[in-house]
């Protein structure tokens, strides 16, 4: 169900369960300002999630609120995984989900990372 990005952050939010290791995941890069591994309900050939160690709800309260270092840390590490799972060539595609009208559906800020196939024009209809 998506969610209203102005929210408060919720705690029990499963990326927060997952950050706290109550929820497992398949891990590909962590430091200490991200985590990332693989989506649990991949769309694409290769779809990892990027987020955050701190607690955003999304891209807009992540930008307000975090540090320099938390925002340069998070950008960082979004290059690097994306680097070291190979997927700059031949390509891969960044989306970050931004309230009910993006269809976001967790309050964490997270972005997606695909690759592995063409995957077509930016907005579906």
């Amino acid at each position: 169900m998506p969610i209203d990005a102005t929210s408060p952050y919720d705690d029990q939010n499963i990326f927060a369960k997952i950050l706290r290791g109550e929820i497992p995941c398949r891990r590909v890069y962590e430091d200490d300002f991200a985590l990332a591994f693989h989506d649990i309900n991949p769309q694409a050939p290769h779809h990892l999630l990027v987020i955050p160690k701190g607690a955003y709800v999304s891209w807009d309260d992540f930008s307000a609120k975090a540090s320099d270092a938390e925002i340069a840390g998070f950008v960082r590490a979004v290059g690097i995984v994306a680097r070291d799972a190979g997927f700059v060539a031949p390509g891969y595609r960044l989306l970050a989900n931004t309230g009910l009208d993006a269809h976001q559906e967790v309050p964490h800020l997270h972005v997606h990372v695909f690759a592995g196939r063409p995957l077509g024009p930016m907005l579906a209809g």
